[in-house]
């Protein structure tokens, strides 16, 4: 935006607690000056202290062009969509969180040179510490299945690697709902310093979500030191109006959300979208039977992708879905909604 820099988005979002800390501003920052810190720190970015606009004189503003908490946050509870259905992977998936839908249609996009990369949230396999990657092969893609999104990761901050660095031209993205605003931003600006993010992602994957946790509050403070669940039993994280934690033993510990309420990332308190109302397709496991998943195909773009997996062999359909109960969940996060 015209005349803005980075010191009018800390003023007006890092410094004020509305940071969905999504990485679109590390992404788009063209000196490499926007970075996150970890810890107690982790809850807004930092600057270098170098700026074109600032120090420079030469007009930028990329950061504060593509920030979704600039933007009043929406109220809409399932928002547009052309259907709604359960999905399940054809073929086996070892990390799979719920269906393995998601995983499925990216594997076939990859397979039939729809895309060319992904950017997602992988996992260390010994301590469950999310980061955000670029992953550009079904084998890669099946190895990291699973969802990693209920953990905090700048996840866009990879986006800059696919776009810029790496030079890939047909770019998916698979993201939590302020990740989904942050590109939405992007697609809609005529910046042309956001051009190579505008015009190389083809595809945008959102999951449901009702808030993301800090790992090290969680993970160190409340699963290992109070609950003495160790990581490496943790097979996968749902959250269902709970925080639900499945175990290689075959047992669930299911937590209150309300007992890991200061774990959750401190942006995420003012959202409203649950169900990444901005994405080409939205995924989730509320609302379909157990080992499904809910696909809410938005557009053409999303419709093109979910039916290419489906007649690769890669995916199932099926019309079994309970509208009330992500409505449900969508219309408790809105009640959140700050009043201006």
């Amino acid at each position: 935006m015209a005349g803005k820099n980075y010191l009018d988005l800390k003023a007006e979002v890092w410094d004020t607690g509305k940071c969905a800390a999504c990485g679109a501003c590390v992404a788009v920052c063209p000196a490499d000056a926007i970075y996150f810190k970890t810890g107690e720190e982790s809850t807004r970015p930092f600057n270098s202290g170098y700026c074109k606009d600032v120090n420079d004189d030469v007009p930028c503003g990329a950061c504060y062009e593509v920030c979704p908490r600039l933007d009043r946050q929406p109220s809409e509870v399932l928002g547009n969509y052309l259907d709604i259905v359960s999905a399940k992977a054809s073929f086996e998936i070892p990390g799979k969180q719920s269906g393995g839908a998601v995983t499925a249609i990216l594997s076939n996009a990859l397979e039939q040179g729809m895309i060319d990369a992904v950017v997602t949230v992988v996992e260390d396999p010994w301590s469950r510490k999310p980061s955000s990657a670029v992953i550009t092969s079904e084998e890669a893609l099946i190895h990291h299945a699973g969802s990693r999104y209920n953990w905090w990761v700048p996840l866009l901050a990879s986006l800059k690697e696919a776009a810029v660095k790496r030079k890939y031209v047909n770019i998916a993205v698979v993201g939590v709902p302020c990740v989904v605003q942050a590109i939405q931003q992007m697609r809609e600006s005529d910046l042309d310093l956001i051009r190579p993010f505008r015009k190389y992602i083809r595809l945008v994957v959102g999951l449901f979500c009702t808030e993301t946790f800090d790992y090290e509050k969680l993970v160190q403070d409340k699963l290992i030191s109070e609950k003495h669940i160790d990581p490496l039993d943790i097979i996968h994280f749902d959250v269902k109006g709970k925080l639900e934690i499945s175990l290689k033993d075959g047992s669930m510990a299911v937590i209150s959300l309300k007992e890991v309420d200061d774990c959750v990332r401190p942006g995420c308190k003012i959202c409203t979208d649950f169900t990444a109302l901005n994405s080409d397709f939205s995924a989730g496991s509320v609302g379909s039977p157990q080992g499904s998943t809910t696909l809410v195909i938005r557009n053409q773009v999303g419709r093109q992708f979910v039916n290419s997996a489906v007649e690769h062999g890669k995916l199932t359909l099926e019309k079994n879905t309970d509208l009330e109960s992500i409505e449900k969940l969508s219309a408790k996060k809105i009640e959140r909604m700050p009043e201006e």
